[in-house]
C-alpha cells in the first residue's frame, strides 16, 4: 500500500495544510468539498507538494516533520519557483 503525505495551499489565504492519507485524490475531494473540518473554512485548495511512502509510519513520521519551522522551511524551499510564479501572477 501506499501513504501519502502532502501539502495543499489555500486559495483564500494562501495558507498551507499538511496532511496524510492513503488516498490522495479522495482526500484532496473532501477538502475542497468541505468535508474535513479543519480546513472547510479554507477552500478552495491546492495541491502544491506530495510525497510517497511504501510504509506508514516512514509517512508518518514525514508528516509530523513537515509541521515543523525546519520542515516548513523545507516545503518553501522546495517549492520556492512555484511560490516566484504565483507572486508574479498576482503582480
Amino acid at each position: 500500500m501506499k501513504y501519502y503525505v502532502y501539502v495543499l495551499q489555500s486559495k483564500i489565504d494562501q495558507k498551507f495544510y499538511t496532511g496524510f492519507t492513503k488516498d490522495m485524490a479522495n482526500r484532496l475531494d473532501e477538502h475542497n468539498k468541505g468535508k474535513i473540518v479543519s480546513t472547510k473554512n479554507r477552500r478552495p485548495f491546492n495541491l502544491v507538494y506530495y510525497e510517497c511512502s511504501l510504509n506508514i509510519d516512514d509517512a508518518l513520521h514525514r508528516e509530523k516533520y513537515l509541521k515543523t519551522t525546519y520542515g516548513k522551511r523545507y516545503i518553501r524551499n522546495r517549492i520556492k519557483n512555484y511560490l516566484k510564479s504565483l507572486d508574479e501572477t498576482i503582480s
